[in-house]
């Protein structure tokens, strides 16, 4: 049975929310939605999911369906500001920018009196990434993403969360279409854990604007049988993985 990279990409964004508990999953994109329900029906089952606004429901629902399953709880805005304040959500957030470190940017792109372009903002990265884990999720790995120094901080990386002693940072993986990353390298650095199958460790270097830690490289983990069954048949029947990581 032919895995397709979008595949492999959601069971390590599944991975991401394995140790999670009883946290409210925030999972922005296709993939990390796709990770985020597998994890619920695999290693998290204690995981809380949302309809997209303001109610927990019971049921793991398709990617791309309306929701039917009963209402287990009701989550206004300012709930989950709570959650964020008490560590009681794990968010995998997309990334304008990142370094080495793990300062994201989703703000804007160029100097700060004239950018080059005005993104969405800051939003909720400085909440999240110095209250509860956050992930990203990269869909296309290039140099343009992964820079030596971000145009603005939105999301805090490990080198700054020292310098403020940032109690709760807990940013612990990136995973791109090409591997995953995590934060075990020299000061907390971005270091490669894994490539996807047919992906090569040269290949993700010449596709990162700084010098990668680099120590024992694996391959990233194909999704098992029971797994890929409930990719395809159950999480995302309609192939939504497919459009944003191509075959």
């Amino acid at each position: 049975m032919t895995i397709t990279r979008a595949e492999v990409c959601a069971v390590a964004c599944a991975d991401s929310f394995a140790d999670a508990g009883s946290v409210i999953a925030s999972p922005f994109g296709t993939i990390p939605s796709i990770g985020a329900r597998l994890a619920r029906l695999t290693s998290a089952p204690e995981l809380l999911l949302s309809d997209g606004e303001a109610m927990l429901i019971a049921e793991t629902t398709p990617l791309g369906e309306e929701s039917t399953a009963a209402v287990e709880g009701w989550l206004p805005y300012g709930k989950v500001l709570d959650l964020l304040a008490g560590g009681k959500r794990r968010v995998m957030m997309g990334a304008s920018q990142v370094d080495r470190f793990g300062n994201q940017n989703i703000s804007r792109i160029g100097d700060w009196a004239q950018p080059k372009v005005q993104l969405i903002g800051v939003r909720g990265a400085p909440g999240n990434s110095v209250n509860h884990t956050t992930n990203y999720w990269i869909p296309n790995h290039s140099t343009k993403i992964f820079v030596e120094s971000v145009d603005l901080v939105a999301g805090v990386g490990h080198d700054r969360a020292r310098q403020v002693g940032a109690k709760y940072h807990d940013v612990q993986v990136v995973v791109t279409d090409l591997a995953v990353l995590d934060f075990q390298g020299p000061e907390g650095s971005m270091r490669l854990r894994s490539v996807h199958p047919g992906v090569s460790v040269d290949e993700v270097r010449e596709k990162t604007g700084f010098e990668l830690a680099v120590d024992e490289v694996a391959e990233t983990r194909s999704p098992t049988d029971d797994e890929l069954a409930l990719i395809r048949d159950r999480i995302d029947p309609k192939g939504l993985r497919d459009e944003e990581v191509p075959a």
